[in-house]
């Protein structure tokens, strides 16, 4: 198995040593889900029956885990279903993660959940700025951490302050249509929570890098909201994948046995930054309902009628808006769109405020599409004479076990129910884009 690393073993395990061809330094970023112990079932027959149970198969898995991790030496590794809630694993991850070099963080899922997240960054390439806890509070007990870094030398050698926001999350499971839309808010908290942050301490844009279990493919809505704001899947450039080859890879094999591409590292660089939330809250939502629509084959004549329900006139109001949005699943129900929500998506949509909504108005805020599936790298990219600054390239990618990156799943893989993604990036200067206000 070490042998088929070794692909990636010059960047990621040695990324310390300077591309010999480039004299320059690589960081390299690991995510992965080691699927927790109190959710590993160990038999089929038995679902009650967990590794928990069993110290000596959970320690062994978790030291086999690391083995791996300690292997591949990435400067950044983020860790999913971390059982925070055993003292020991802790206690093992945290010993031989410092022994190697590292500076850990742990977050615990709220509502003592037992599982949480873990971020690990090396000595040898950052210096820890600042580290933040966002508490999703919502129907999953998610979390996500944030880690402000900066590079240390030589891997700061365009910038003596060159700083990186990292991320690191797990996005709640879709279980039913009605979490359809908590997956978007979640994502959306974290974007807003970085922009408010950046405003807090003053940064200039700066690359930020998500990582994690984003419980959602290519195909979703939360990869084209990430995809709108300027986000690239790190994976997808190495290979040169466009948005639409959603089949080319897989990372995950769920408890319903289907396997998907769920483990993402994005990257948003400095010279494609927009104003962060740019694509507005209600443009995403909408993006949701306009495909909800369309699978149901419908038309944008049929989709308009439909949204008139019962009203006779060439027109949508409110109250067909809103009992639109109840039969998408979209509100109803513990998870769905407040009902301040919901006033905004009818403000937005009422282009001249008169109370309806006329075909014109729908086609323009609810058919039409409002971002782009197809994100050409040159979009919102810095244009012009602008201060020039420090981003990343992606230089590599490998996920493994390598069965994953033909798009099968490996029958005698036992180490998670997810493949680990490791990235390598290359620092590189760019221009730097104004945000807008």
């Amino acid at each position: 198995m070490k042998g088929r690393i070794s692909k990636i073993g010059s960047y990621a395990i040695s990324s310390s040593i300077r591309d010999q061809h480039q004299q320059q330094p690589c960081i390299s970023c690991t995510t992965f889900n080691i699927l927790a112990p109190i959710y590993k079932r160990l038999s089929p027959k038995d679902q009650s029956l967990r590794e928990s149970d069993n110290r000596a198969y959970w320690l062994g898995r978790n030291h086999r885990i690391l083995d791996w991790l300690l292997y591949e030496r990435s400067s950044i590794i983020c860790l999913q279903e971390f059982w925070v809630g055993n003292e020991e694993l802790v206690n093992l991850y945290e010993k031989r993660l410092g022994d190697a070099g590292y500076l850990s963080y742990k977050l615990g899922r709220t509502n003592n959940r037992g599982d949480g997240l873990l971020t690990a960054v090396h000595k040898d390439y950052f210096r820890v700025v600042n580290s933040r806890d966002l508490l999703f509070n919502d129907c999953g007990d998610r979390v996500a951490q944030l880690l402000h870094v900066e590079l240390v030398p030589p891997y700061s050698q365009y910038d003596a302050h060159q700083e990186v926001l990292i991320v690191n999350t797990h996005l709640l499971f879709p279980h039913d249509s009605t979490l359809s839309i908590v997956r978007l808010q979640q994502v959306y908290k974290i974007l807003q929570y970085v922009e408010s942050y950046q405003k807090e301490v003053n940064l200039s844009p700066m690359p930020i890098i998500l990582c994690g279990d984003w419980n959602g493919s290519k195909r979703g809505h939360v990869y084209k909201f990430l995809r709108s704001q300027g986000f690239v899947s790190s994976y997808d450039t190495a290979h040169r994948y466009t948005d639409s080859d959603a089949h080319k890879w897989v990372s995950h094999r769920n408890h319903r046995g289907n396997i998907c591409a769920v483990d993402f590292i994005w990257l948003l660089n400095p010279n494609r930054y927009r104003k962060l939330l740019k694509t507005s809250w209600s443009e995403a939502v909408f993006g949701m309902f306009r495909y909800l629509l369309r699978r149901a084959s419908l038309t944008a004549e049929d989709a308009f009628a439909f949204l008139k329900t019962d009203n006779d006139g060439d027109y949508i109001t409110f109250m067909g808006f809103c009992e639109t949005l109840r039969q998408l699943n979209l509100t109803g129900h513990c998870n769905g769109l407040t009902t301040k929500e919901i006033k905004d998506l009818w403000i937005q949509a009422d282009i001249d405020g008169n109370g309806l909504l006329d075909y014109k108005e729908f086609q323009q805020r609810i058919w039409n599409e409002t971002w782009s599936e197809q994100r050409d790298a040159e979009d919102g990219e810095a244009k012009g004479n602008q201060e020039q600054t420090v981003g990343f390239s992606v230089k590599n990618a490998v996920l493994f076990p390598p069965e994953v990156e033909k798009g099968m799943w490996p029958e005698n893989y036992s180490l998670s129910d997810h493949a680990r993604l490791t990235v390598v990036f290359s620092p590189i200067r760019m221009p730097c884009s104004q945000l807008v206000s």
